[in-house]
């Protein structure tokens, strides 16, 4: 599939210069002026040009020099990331009410690479988000961050998502103890708004975004009942759009991280069948361009985020055709079995009536291959990760480049606890990162830890 890849990229290529080398032919006529490219065609071949450049480089050397050429460099982005959450300079201040998102992407990057941070930061992270959360449920931008109605800590979904993510992340006794899980109830049904969403803060927006991030800390707080999702399900729906991608609100452009949280929303609250699946996954998979990674947008150049917010979606719905068809295994094995209890005593040759569970290799809705050829050499900096070429790495794409990759590298695999055959792993397989479960992004071992952690706290 990838060299498949590689031969229809060429294709493309030589159409997209036959198309440029029309263009710019200049035969003195009206309909020539007609035809000037747009600024979006002369911004997507710019990065085309950068982009297959970097990737001749590596087709031009030998294999063995492509596999060091193709490593994720480890030691730098660990570096890069512990250093960022010990300290960060004055221009970050443009994000000083995001501050819990920057411990969330900052400690999953160090959890997908199978690392951790030593326990005095670990300690110091719990009691920096413990200082953002309001007394009355939720979580801020900062300590003392508040409204100009109130001198108290106002709370956010997003950031409360990110502070509860980074504390699962972090993981164990007091990281989670630390988590009011009775005011946070009390702050989601505050934000719960008549149109069966939820607004992202007291008087604010209400859209998918707000939607998702209240249902996902529920669910795995494990709080998560009917008041909560009464008329979610409703409000999605009709953000879905014509192109089969999901809005951030009705009448909206459908975008991938739209699209994200309002699958993962919908399969949260087992009413996902009421979208549009087809038509979903059509958009999904033309979203992926010849660059290898994913755009955002129709007509929109790639972003290495979207390697996450698409790849993650496509996995969702792998996910939900893999539960789909074991399910349809299993009526037809309880059928069998009702069959041969009828037919008790009768001797069968038939294999088929013999129920085998195998847990093999699923192809993946994209180019998993090419994905993570664009995560590794376009994204990929001596530590962190960026947008694309000519982009500055930080801490927001290191997260969800590695979160692709870690979609890339298991979309394969229909058991989510087994490692990747080598063959799916782009590269040495020390590129190899950690499990995610997707509908949160959080690493599958802290998330199972969190689960039961949870699933043994008394009920509110």
């Amino acid at each position: 599939g990838y060299f498949i890849w590689r031969m229809i990229t060429k294709r493309k290529t030589r159409k997209l210069r036959r198309t440029r080398n029309n263009m710019s032919s200049s035969p003195s006529s009206s309909a020539t002026t007609d035809r000037k490219p747009t600024i979006s065609q002369e911004e997507q071949w710019a990065l085309e040009s950068q982009v297959f450049h970097i990737y001749q480089l590596l087709y031009n050397i030998p294999p063995n020099s492509q596999a060091a050429m193709l490593e994720l460099q480890r030691d730098s982005h660990m570096e890069y990331l512990v250093k960022g959450l010990r300290h960060l300079g004055p221009s970050f201040s443009v994000l000083d009410a995001n501050r819990p998102w920057i411990c969330y992407w900052i400690l999953h990057s160090i959890a997908l690479l199978g690392e951790s941070v030593d326990v005095a930061l670990q300690h110091n992270a719990i009691d920096f988000l413990s200082r953002c959360q309001d007394q009355h449920g939720g979580y801020g931008g900062g300590p003392g961050q508040a409204s100009e109605f109130s001198t108290m800590i106002m709370p956010h979904l997003a950031t409360t998502y990110a502070a509860v993510n980074s504390l699962i992340t972090i993981g164990g006794q007091r990281s989670l103890e630390s988590i009011n899980r009775a005011k946070i109830y009390s702050f989601l049904r505050r934000m719960k708004h008549t149109s069966g969403g939820f607004s992202m803060h007291d008087g604010g927006e209400v859209d998918v975004r707000a939607c998702y991030t209240a249902i996902s800390v529920a669910s795995v707080l494990n709080i998560l009942n009917e008041e909560l999702v009464q008329g979610v399900g409703n409000y999605i729906v009709s953000c879905q759009t014509y192109e089969g991608g999901i809005a951030g609100e009705p009448g909206s452009e459908a975008h991938g991280g739209y699209t994200f949280c309002g699958l993962a929303t919908m399969i949260l609250i087992n009413e996902v069948n009421r979208l549009n699946l087809a038509s979903l996954t059509d958009w999904l998979v033309f979203r992926q361009g010849v660059e290898g990674g994913f755009q955002g947008r129709t007509n929109k150049l790639v972003d290495g985020c979207y390697s996450f917010w698409q790849g993650g979606t496509a996995l969702l719905i792998q996910r939900l055709h893999a539960a789909a068809d074991s399910t349809s295994s299993e009526v037809s094995d309880d059928e069998n079995s009702s069959d041969r209890e009828e037919g008790a005593g009768q001797h069968s040759d038939d294999e088929s009536s013999i129920p085998i569970r195998t847990y093999t290799e699923t192809e993946p809705l994209f180019q998993s291959q090419a994905l993570q050829q664009y995560i590794l050499l376009c994204s990929q900096v001596e530590g962190g990760f960026r947008d694309k070429p000519g982009k500055s790495r930080d801490h927001y794409h290191t997260c969800y480049c590695l979160s692709g990759l870690s979609v890339a590298q298991y979309s394969r695999s229909k058991d989510s606890d087994s490692a990747p055959l080598p063959g799916s792993v782009l590269g040495p397989y020390s590129n190899l990162v950690e499990p995610v479960n997707p509908l949160y992004n959080i690493v599958l071992d802290q998330y199972n830890d969190a689960r039961e952690f949870f699933s043994s706290a008394p009920a509110l």
